[in-house]
């Protein structure tokens, strides 16, 4: 009994410190992909295509409960067309760079840890180019801020190594001009999904 009772010691203990990995002063880096989905109706005129793109993170744990997180991105690239027949007129690209605040619920659990955040964006476009209708016109998009929301989960692999999956709704309302004319805003306001592998190093 006593032999037994130490095993089950020594199992339990080796399960905690494969968990410990999970602390203040942890840094996350991520590198994966998102989908950036525009919601629909996003302007009486003309509609935005999602996009897809390569997008980098990295979390610093403050608590083992409280992350700071920041996402990146390889540009996105997004189509605008025409809501009557489907045109497409003209294209653009963006990035979004969120800073959020994360709520780890379970950081030591073995496998499966999820968490919320709520943040920050500031979304600037570039690269706008007409076509079709409105090849002869110039297109100007003004950069965007606005509140962002995620709801995520770490799928454990080891100590050093996890996926990563989440969903984000963010807040992005552009003021575009045609020619100078104002076209009124554009609200964007995606939902972007992405699943992304993480490296975790010790900082302290």
């Amino acid at each position: 009994m006593l032999r037994k009772t130490h095993l089950l010691g020594l199992l339990a203990a080796g399960l905690m410190s494969a968990n410990a990995m999970a602390g203040a002063g942890d840094l996350l880096l991520r590198v994966g992909a998102h989908s950036v989905n525009p919601k629909s109706n996003n302007h009486p005129v003309v509609n935005v295509d999602s996009a897809y793109s390569l997008t980098l993170n990295a979390t610093y744990f403050i608590t083992d409960n409280w992350a700071v997180d920041v996402l990146g991105a390889v540009p996105f690239k997004h189509d605008i067309n025409l809501n009557s027949n489907g045109a497409k007129v003209a294209s653009t690209k963006h990035l979004p760079p969120t800073v959020g605040l994360q709520y780890h619920f379970m950081p030591d659990a073995a496998v499966f840890r999820p968490y919320v955040a709520a943040g920050l964006n500031y979304t600037f476009f570039f690269n706008t180019d007409t076509q079709g209708a409105l090849a002869a016109s110039r297109l100007d998009l003004g950069s965007s801020f606005g509140l962002a929301g995620e709801i995520g989960a770490d799928f454990i692999i080891n100590d050093a190594w996890s996926i990563n999956v989440d969903a984000r709704y963010i807040k992005i309302g552009t003021k575009a001009k045609l020619d100078g004319a104002s076209l009124g805003t554009v609200n964007i306001d995606p939902y972007a999904y992405g699943i992304m592998i993480s490296r975790r190093f010790k900082l302290k």
